[in-house]
């Protein structure tokens, strides 16, 4: 017991004698630290790894730590438990992880296309019910986000991996060893199923290590992973399939996945803010119990208790709520379907156009991916370019006092709209056999350029403008996005034997072309629509003008996703403040805690 203070609190030890606690059993109910210690047993590996986690400054929570008025337990400045504080070089290795986790599950969605014809031969099945294999797999990236995002918001990222990533692994085997075509395209939806949380989470888990002005370098990183994935698969696909077997296509998934699956549960903590802050306060609640100073600690996000139906609901409603009622969240979503299912139109183009029409073998048409893979890159190389040009926009407006607007986001987009269909209109008449195959394998270079620019200022945007809401405007987008993934690829054969190789390609590029003016508007008349919209609260706020600010503010969603919470974006808790080692105190009005106290 320790001596009461002399202002009727009680001082609680130093923190660093309470760092026993960490290895302490909690109170019943205590589920977010038990459950990572025993599935991942090298979490302390990752927490080594994160660098120093001593405390560095004092740090006052609001409350009175009762059941009424609950201690608010939140990020204090230079707290090393917060992921934002982490060593740049380790949360770069994390989304390195992160990024080539995703690829593998990319990865697995194309290499399909090249086990197709051998799987046709073995089975003697159908081509076209063999494709849906292809399609099942991206119904799985569109059914996936609506499930593990409200299992990420409740139990935290690494959880929600945990529970997904092995059984994408296991389904990738279970297609290996396939005795018939039903397993194989069951595996597929399952494998696809479960695959999507990765795609889904990785996303949040580079928001969760960097602040909003370090985000786009790293974001653009990771959203090359989705996207250059599908591009490796058939490349890597069409010389395995060639060389060994149509199994071997799967064996290669199930390996790579498997190392993935390894090597992100040795390195990769947990950094999702609400779950890491709940540890916190289990932690808080149990060393003021052993000081015999008991109170009640909540995380900050906790304050609007949320049951696991109502997060739920929220996530399945919401989506939809967005793409019916939202102009931006709308078109956006169908611009990214059209370019998205284009992509995997062309794992059954391409093997129609090289291997039909040229002649080439299964790795031959794999290497002609290397056109699209070369614009991705150009397109994520030429993000530092854009940003600069948002930093611009940050400065004015900082001078001008207000906030950037997303509209600033859609420079590269609006190129990538001019790139991407140009791109197209070549490849559609040089692909036949009188032009020389580099020709139409060059224009698909603007393709992926393209494509990359307009889905990484597309993404951007929409965090920007919806805020509090851009979890589910980007899952309003990923279903849309999905369904046009897996449809596209099942009327491509027969496109292309109806309408010939140049007016089924044209048709496509129409298509992109009918799209490629929405950047430009968006970035016209996207204040007007924001300040209009009701899911868009950051429109009101950036009018310039008087009559802005009286646009009356929509209400605030009580079932918010907490990452997404007004207060949850923002840089506090970056390390600027030097050590200071002040003890813990109970007082009437709040407790002073050390910032990096037991998590």
């Amino acid at each position: 017991m320790l001596p009461p203070s002399s202002d009727g609190g009680a001082t609680l030890r130093d923190p660093r004698d309470l760092r026993h606690l960490r290895d302490t059993a909690l109170p019943t109910g205590t589920t977010f630290e038990t459950l990572e210690h025993r599935l991942s047993p090298t979490y302390h590996v990752a927490l080594l790894l994160a660098g120093s986690r001593q405390p560095r400054h004092g740090h006052r929570l609001p409350g009175s730590g009762t059941e009424e008025d609950p201690y608010l337990v939140d990020w204090a400045p230079g707290e090393r438990a917060n992921p934002y504080n982490w060593a740049k070089s380790y949360r770069w290795a994390i989304t390195g992880i992160i990024g080539i986790s995703t690829l593998c599950i990319a990865f697995a969605s194309s290499a399909y296309s090249t086990a197709v014809s051998g799987i046709v031969a073995e089975f003697d099945a159908n081509h076209q019910l063999v494709v849906a294999g292809l399609s099942f797999y991206v119904i799985g990236f569109g059914v996936g986000p609506l499930v593990w995002a409200p299992i990420s918001e409740l139990y935290g990222r690494n959880v929600a991996f945990y529970f997904s990533y092995p059984v994408f692994v296991l389904f990738n085997l279970v297609g290996a060893l396939s005795p018939n075509l039903a397993t194989v395209l069951v595996s597929r939806l399952i494998a696809g199923t479960f695959g999507a949380c990765p795609i889904t989470n990785a996303g949040g888990q580079i928001g969760d290590m960097f602040p909003a002005h370090d985000r786009a370098l790293a974001t653009s990183f990771f959203s090359l992973a989705p996207f250059l994935g599908p591009v490796i698969g058939p490349i890597v696909g069409g010389f395995v399939a060639e060389y060994r077997s149509w199994r071997w296509v799967f064996w290669v998934q199930f390996f790579f996945g498997l190392t993935m699956c390894i090597l992100s549960l040795i390195v990769v903590p947990e950094t999702y803010a609400p779950t890491l802050l709940r540890r916190k306060a289990k932690r808080l609640q149990a060393a003021s119990v052993a000081a015999g100073t008991p109170a009640v600690f909540i995380a900050k996000y906790d304050r609007v208790n949320k049951s696991p139906v109502q997060v739920l609901r929220t996530n399945l409603i919401r989506p939809f709520q967005l793409l019916f009622r939202e102009l931006i969240a709308a078109c956006l979503a169908i611009y990214g379907a059209v370019i998205y299912g284009t992509l995997y139109l062309f794992f059954e183009a391409f093997p129609i156009v090289f291997a039909e029409n040229r002649g080439w073998t299964l790795s031959q048409v794999g290497l002609s991916f290397l056109g699209i893979g070369v614009g991705l890159l150009i397109g994520n190389a030429s993000t530092p370019l854009f940003n600069r040009l948002y930093e611009r926009a940050e400065t004015k407006a900082e001078a001008e006092g207000r906030e950037t607007p997303p509209e600033a986001r859609l420079p590269g987009c609006a190129v990538g709209a001019t790139a991407l269909p140009i791109g197209l209109f070549v490849f559609a008449w040089t692909c036949t056999p009188n032009v020389h195959w580099i020709v139409p394998i060059i224009a698909s270079i603007p393709f992926g350029s393209g494509f990359q620019l307009i889905f990484t200022g597309m993404q951007l945007f929409l965090i920007d403008a919806y805020q509090l809401y851009s979890a589910s405007a980007l899952a309003s987008s990923a279903v849309l996005r999905a369904l046009a993934g897996a449809i596209f690829p099942l009327f491509t054969n027969k496109m292309y034997t109806r309408l010939g190789l140049n007016w089924a390609g044209t048709l496509v590029a129409f298509l992109a072309l009918a799209c490629a003016p929405m950047p430009f508007l968006f970035y016209r008349y996207g204040a007007f629509l924001r300040r209009h919209s009701k899911y868009a609260p950051s429109g009101p706020r950036e009018g310039g003008s008087e009559c802005a600010d009286k646009v009356p503010q929509p209400p605030v969603d009580e079932a918010l996703e907490p990452e997404y919470a007004p207060d949850a974006g923002d840089d506090a808790g970056v390390d600027t403040c030097t050590p200071d080692w002040e003890g813990i105190r109970v007082e009437k009005t709040g407790r002073e805690i050390e910032g990096g106290d037991i998590v």
